[in-house]
């Protein structure tokens, strides 16, 4: 069973090593621990649930706590200081799609709000309880877990939409087959909740976003089901399917879906590059996204990302020895940026683009130093988020923005944003460190990914009041810089204020009058997204 109150699994942890914590505590102080709220004691806040019995429904407090929330900050506070509110009044577990529209069928009777629930990791508030006088029905899918189909010819697979990372990936490794979608949370997450969001996975850069992955599904909605086939092409007029993909749960629930898959590649390896400059490993990263060449995935961290992730990786000796390196080859400390960059397929392919990449990278200056980093990268890449727990309890609390945007205006954004969030707190006396990478990069442009990080406050109020000034300055500064609000998060209630910036008035109304027509009674998901 995972952590009620934080990531993961209670017996994995990730330790913040001395190096980094001193980073800290020089960058903006020494962190401000704060006692957790005992779950036995929220249990007995919880209020009487007003749902009726059912045998598919559970009104067990601790399970209704559970598929309350997701993983985003607000959650957090509410978690970790006792603070959460409201919590559904049940939660089902359904065993199969006959059960889901018996349960579509009791939401209808009863005026249940109904929550679609995956892996519970969205980090924008789509789970989050609405403040309505409904009774609210969270329904996990975390037993429909199954491969439906495996059309190897047409190299689909169809499975039932609770399926998580892991299992979806040996289910398709037993035939040599694989989606490759590795976000950070595939641990946990599912491909429901990647199709609800429109996820982005590590080496989308080779297998595609999820919107790229996704074929077609099958839905149970509050007017009947849908069908979406799993054409290769059509020219029948608008794509269906865009309207699933990122629904976070107001079209109804995603009961199977059906994806494009892949088969195992011979190799896959990442090499370690630094760049003298951030300037020269724009400059890279542009010219390989659009070459073409069998890359997995390219991680450009800016130099305070660089900084930060070596003190992070702790290995004292080999990071000594790194910076000699890096001495000799003439590349600064202060303005090194490190670049992660895989390549995929067979080993012929490999060798071949990693000698066009080369060229590439050296004319940009670059320094390879062979494929430890990445090593290091691929074996702790899902363990990262367990540094949010190890943060937390040694006072600090981390989030991040994310956004994509052309390349004429990438460098800009990002320090636009960085600006925003390391001035966000001056005036209350409190400072945050801030970093940026590029880790999706298009031939158009790129994502970028800042992550910061600030001192808790003694009160949850106050953490909550530090963090909101923070994500509406960045926000801000994204739709400014003209960023997209979410290039792999989604929208949930979080970027809702910001949403109009991407779609426009008339792209608002039009996905409210979609969502009305779907859900006549807003009984799906509602109040997110719009």
């Amino acid at each position: 069973m995972q952590r009620w109150n934080g990531w993961g699994y209670p017996s994995v942890s990730m330790d913040l090593p001395h190096q980094a914590h001193a980073l800290l505590c020089d960058a903006i102080g020494e962190g401000v621990p704060q006692d957790d709220y005992p779950l036995a004691d929220l249990i007995q806040k919880i209020s009487t649930s007003h749902i009726p019995h059912h045998p598919l429904i559970s009104l067990d407090p601790e399970k209704r706590i559970r598929h309350a929330h997701g993983h985003s900050l607000p959650d957090w506070v509410a978690l970790r200081r006792g603070t959460l509110t409201r919590v559904p009044d049940g939660v089902a577990f359904p065993d199969t799609i006959e059960d889901i529209n018996e349960l579509l069928r009791l939401a209808r009777q009863h005026r249940f709000v109904v929550i679609p629930y995956g892996g519970g990791t969205s980090v924008l508030g789509q789970l989050t309880v609405p403040d309505v006088k409904r009774p609210v029905l969270s329904v996990s899918l975390h037993h429909l877990n199954r491969l439906v189909d495996l059309d190897t010819r047409s190299m689909l697979a169809t499975f039932e939409t609770g399926v998580k990372g892991p299992d979806l990936e040996a289910q398709l490794r037993a035939h040599n087959f694989t989606l490759g979608h590795y976000p950070q949370s595939f641990e946990f997450s599912t491909l429901g909740g990647w199709v609800a969001t429109r996820a982005c996975g590590q080496e989308s850069t080779y297998y595609g976003r999820m919107d790229e992955l996704f074929a077609g599904a099958n839905l149970l909605t509050p007017r009947g089901p849908l069908t979406l086939h799993p054409y290769p092409a059509s020219a029948a007029g608008p794509d269906l399917r865009h309207l699933v993909l990122g629904s976070e749960g107001r079209m109804g629930i995603i009961t199977t879906a059906t994806v494009k898959i892949s088969p195992l590649p011979e190799k896959s390896v990442i090499y370690g590059i630094f760049f003298p400059s951030w300037e020269g490993g724009v400059e890279a990263v542009r010219e390989l996204a659009g070459s073409h060449l069998p890359l997995s995935m390219m991680r450009l961290s800016n130099p305070r990302e660089t900084r930060t992730n070596l003190k992070m990786a702790g290995r004292e000796t080999q990071m000594s020895f790194l910076n000699r390196y890096l001495q000799l080859r003439k590349i600064s400390a202060d303005s090194a940026c490190m670049c992660l960059i895989g390549f995929i397929g067979s080993r012929r392919v490999v060798a071949a683009a990693r000698r066009d990449a080369d060229v590439v990278i050296n004319k940009n200056h670059g320094v390879s130093i062979g494929r430890t980093m990445g090593e290091i990268w691929r074996k702790n890449r899902l363990r990262t988020p367990y540094l949010r727990n190890s943060l937390w309890n040694l006072g600090y609390a981390v989030d991040t923005v994310e956004t994509a945007v052309t390349w004429n205006r990438t460098t800009s954004l990002m320090q636009a944003v960085e600006t925003a969030l390391s001035d966000g707190l001056t005036s209350l006396n409190e400072r945050v460190h801030v970093f940026s990478h590029l880790s999706s990069s298009y031939p158009t442009g790129s994502n970028v990914y800042t992550t910061f990080i600030f001192r808790l406050a003694d009160t949850p109020e106050e953490i909550y009041y530090r963090w909101k000034i923070l994500k509406e300055e960045a926000s801000i500064a994204i739709v400014k810089s003209g960023g997209t609000i979410s290039h792999q998060h989604g929208v949930g209630i979080d970027h809702k204020p910001y949403l109009e910036h991407d779609k426009g008035q008339l792209g608002i109304e039009a996905l409210r009058h979609i969502f009305s027509f779907i859900d006549p009674d807003d009984r799906m998901n509602p109040t997110k997204m719009v």
